[in-house]
């Protein structure tokens, strides 16, 4: 029997949650291999009833408490590092707002498969999402088109397994053996770009990072675009929006821009200044212009 650990973070989303998670009880249900499934929640401060629901619907989850500043990364780094106790043979990285198909697990074990006969080892493994209403896709797998401005492309899936060099953490599947050769999220990420950064890490090593085969879920993409209210604020408020974690998230991304993008790391931090200070010059100069390219 294979052993799984479902790791996720919350923070406020009480029916989302239970709704991920029910879906993927599903899933876990209708596969066809026999899985030991262990779920690792960190309630990063709830105040809605997160962990109670939890608990009642799902009474062998493992709820870990926050202090409501771990945020995403610090959250999946917590579950995380409980679960890496339990020794298990494959983690999943599951966002609390995803619910997953039936054929999930299914997907992953074929994408196992394909990793070991084609690279020898097991991998990471990405799943891709849509949104539930249109139907297009909303977060997956991507390459490079630019690797020094840093620009992505996304990676359509197919009927079998293709590589990407980036993944969202929304579904993905992590073998234990990546585990073994580069641990788990890496610190210095408050909220975002920590998946980014793991799957980077992973190529660097040579261990093979897929996306799964077709669509594996749903999943809102409901980041709006930041400088709907930007121009409202005043200069102290920017730059707390610069900073802060569910904002532009400052910390993160430069922390990122310096690990994997050294060369461009300079003009990153300069940017993220003019944007502040000069907000219009830098929305109509050189936003628009990339949101367009």
């Amino acid at each position: 029997m294979q052993k799984l650990a479902v790791l996720l973070t919350c923070f406020n989303r009480k029916e989302k949650t239970v709704a991920a998670l029910t879906a993927l009880n599903v899933a876990f249900k209708n596969s066809t291999e026999n899985w030991q499934m262990s779920i690792y929640l960190t309630d990063d401060g709830s105040t809605d009833g997160t962990s109670e629901a939890v608990s009642e619907h799902f009474p062998e989850a493992i709820i870990l408490k926050g202090n409501g500043s771990l945020y995403w990364a610090g959250g999946m780094r917590n579950s995380w590092g409980e679960a890496v106790k339990g020794g298990y043979d494959a983690y999943l990285l599951l966002n609390d707002d995803t619910n997953v198909y039936p054929e999930l697990l299914d997907k992953a074990v074929k994408t196992h498969g394909f990793c070991l006969a084609n690279f020898g080892k097991g991998g990471i493994y990405v799943g891709t999402t849509v949104d539930s209403e249109t139907k297009k896709v909303t977060y997956g797998g991507s390459i490079f088109k630019n690797r020094f401005l840093a620009k992505l492309s996304r990676v359509s899936p197919k009927d079998h397994p293709v590589s990407c060099q980036l993944g969202n953490a929304n579904i993905m599947w992590v073998s234990n053996n990546v585990v073994d050769e580069i641990g788990i999220l890496s610190t210095g990420y408050v909220h975002g770009m920590a998946d980014y950064d793991y799957t980077l890490k992973a190529g660097k090593k040579n261990i093979p990072c897929l996306i799964m085969p077709g669509i594996v879920g749903e999943c809102i993409n409901d980041h709006k675009d930041p400088y709907l209210k930007f121009f409202k604020l005043n200069l102290k408020e920017r730059f707390k929006m610069l900073h802060h974690p569910i904002g532009f998230d400052f910390v993160s991304q430069a922390h990122h821009m310096r690990k994997h993008f050294p060369l461009r790391y300079p003009l990153f931090v300069l940017v993220g200044y003019v944007k502040v200070l000069f907000p219009k010059i830098y929305y109509h100069l050189l936003y628009k212009r990339r949101k367009s390219a």
